[in-house]
């Protein structure tokens, strides 16, 4: 079997530098470098449902916004298949199966899904009824790798372009495949990450000055804006006055 790619975002608001320089760039390198059987990208929307339940409009408005970002950039259909996540049930199915592989220790000291969970100001404990305390965790967004391991696993891809953050979530896949092929027999593929080859890039700053550009921080600028709005975003940006 030849390489397979897995890779993808969550649709949960048009994509920005921050996407581009840290993963959208690499993947039309790597479709164009013609070393890769198969090419997947994922518009990860059941994922995205995990934190935004409660606005469902807004991750089904935002399918098309990713999608075109993609073709903007320079994903071609003709060479890397994109897809929908929700239209490939046996995703879940699949997810379902792997939570017995799983426990919730490992879960919970998984630094991507820490931190995450902190960024998003979901509360460890909170009770019902309790007003004071912070939404709690929703389960969905809890079991996050899991549901990760499914998407990658299932397309017996052997790498996964992503983030430096994502390696956690990665070496999470990869303990999954053990578990079952140790029950199951040789089934399930180990794939490997493959990160920004240019260390500047890994992280892009916000507009903020904060580490991270990030749709939920408010602090991007995002791919499809048009010329005057990002001339306002750089001017307003911070600079050293030395």
């Amino acid at each position: 079997m030849g390489k397979i790619i897995l890779t993808g975002d969550r649709p949960t608001g048009k994509l920005h530098l921050g996407h581009y320089v840290g993963s959208l760039r690499r993947r039309v390198e790597l479709q164009e470098s013609g070393e890769f059987e198969r090419i997947f990208i994922m518009i990860a929307d059941a994922q995205a449902l995990t934190d935004n339940a409660d606005n469902p409009e807004k991750v089904r408005q935002n399918i098309i916004e990713v999608a075109l970002d993609y073709l903007a950039c320079g994903l071609d259909p003709e060479r890397s298949t994109l897809f929908i996540q929700s239209q490939i049930p046996e995703l879940c199915e699949l997810a379902f199966y792997y939570m017995n592989l799983v426990t919730v220790a490992r879960l919970q000291r998984n630094p991507t899904v820490k931190a995450e969970i902190q960024l998003r100001g979901f509360a460890e404990n909170n009770t019902e009824g309790d007003t004071q305390q912070r939404q709690g965790i929703p389960v969905g967004f809890f079991t996050y790798p899991i549901s990760q391991a499914a998407d990658i696993t299932a397309f017996h891809a052997t790498t996964v372009p992503a983030g430096e953050d994502q390696k956690p979530m990665i070496e999470q896949c990869c303990e999954i495949v053990r578990k079952f092929n140790a029950v199951y027999g040789d089934t399930l593929t180990e794939p490997e990450i493959v990160l920004p080859q240019n260390a500047a890039c890994l992280r892009l700053p916000g507009t903020d000055g904060k580490a991270k550009m990030s749709k939920s921080l408010g602090n991007c600028i995002y791919l499809s804006e048009e010329p005057e709005d990002i001339k306002k975003k750089v001017m307003s940006m911070y600079t050293d006055p030395n």
